[in-house]
């Protein structure tokens, strides 16, 4: 893989692409929804992308996922999947989430020659998670807000935060620094392609709801987004962990009770299968006299 040396003038491209949209927002909002207040701008954009997708990629998707064997789906998820991990890395080392980041260039290396430059997936069966960081939620980690929510062009959802990040995102982008220009946008659109036919069904779901997709998506994407960025899942996954070790603590205990022949103390009235072991205690002998 060769160094692209046009890939600086991309980036400053887009970057002067994000001021411009920027730039136009600012005569178009409104503040009807605080998190979504260029909402007249997104929902254009919206429909935009929706005709884009309904006439275009989404009839390519179909064909693709029809057509293509599902091992050479597999192998070209796996392959743009693996150039992710390595920026991924990046990112992880650069919240200060060093086994992250060593957990994910690992992945990169393992796949990237043993995984036959990554169409294989072997570091996933081999305990290795994969995890999904950009340089927006690298920001986000060091306290830059989100900003309102942006619906680009063609991109789709995003926030002002992540919009300023795609530069550096693009430029983290491995297969964007190949050289070959042909061989450059054959990768961008196959892999715009695949990820699109992944998700085929979920969007089809979607379409056939009686709801509103701008508003079902915004508010998706912004949760979703959110919790990426504060690591909610990771959090959700420790839980489980430590929950999942008191339990087994719990069992060996009983276990250990029971072959010692203590029994589990029944709990406040829970009935028990014996006769209590303790008579019955004689009832109170009243003081006073008997009246004849």
């Amino acid at each position: 893989m060769k160094h692209n040396n046009n890939a600086p003038f991309r980036a400053r491209g887009l970057t002067a692409a994000t001021i411009a949209v920027s730039l136009l927002l600012g005569g178009c909002a409104t503040t009807n929804n605080p998190r979504d207040p260029f909402e007249k701008f997104n929902r254009a954009m919206f429909t935009f992308n929706d005709a884009v997708d309904r006439n275009a990629l989404k009839p390519v998707a179909t064909a693709y996922k029809e057509v293509t064997p599902s091992f050479v789906q597999t192998g070209v998820n796996n392959f743009f999947g693996n150039l992710s991990d390595l920026w991924s890395s990046l990112n992880n080392f650069a919240q200060f989430k060093g086994q992250d980041g060593m957990n994910d260039f690992t992945r990169f290396a393992v796949n990237s020659t043993l995984g036959l430059a990554g169409v294989l997936d072997i570091a996933t069966p081999a305990g290795l998670r994969k995890h999904n960081e950009d340089l927006g939620q690298t920001l986000g980690y060091w306290g830059v807000p989100s900003g309102p929510y942006l619906m680009l062009p063609i991109l789709g959802p995003s926030t002002v935060r992540d919009t300023a990040a795609l530069p550096g995102d693009w430029w983290g982008d491995a297969w964007t620094h190949v050289n070959d220009v042909p061989w450059r946008n054959s990768g961008i659109v196959l892999r715009a392609v695949d990820q699109r036919a992944s998700v085929l069904d979920a969007s089809n779901l979607l379409e056939d709801a009686a709801l509103d997709r701008y508003e079902f998506i915004r508010d998706g994407y912004l949760q979703r987004r959110a919790s990426k960025v504060l690591d909610t899942d990771k959090a959700q996954e420790r839980s489980e962990k430590v929950q999942g070790k008191i339990d087994q603590v719990q069992e060996k205990v009983q276990q250990n009770l029971e072959k010692m022949g203590v029994t589990k103390p029944a709990a406040p009235g829970e009935e028990t299968d014996s006769a209590p072991n303790n008579p019955p205690a004689p009832a109170p002998v009243s003081s006073e006299p008997a009246q004849k």
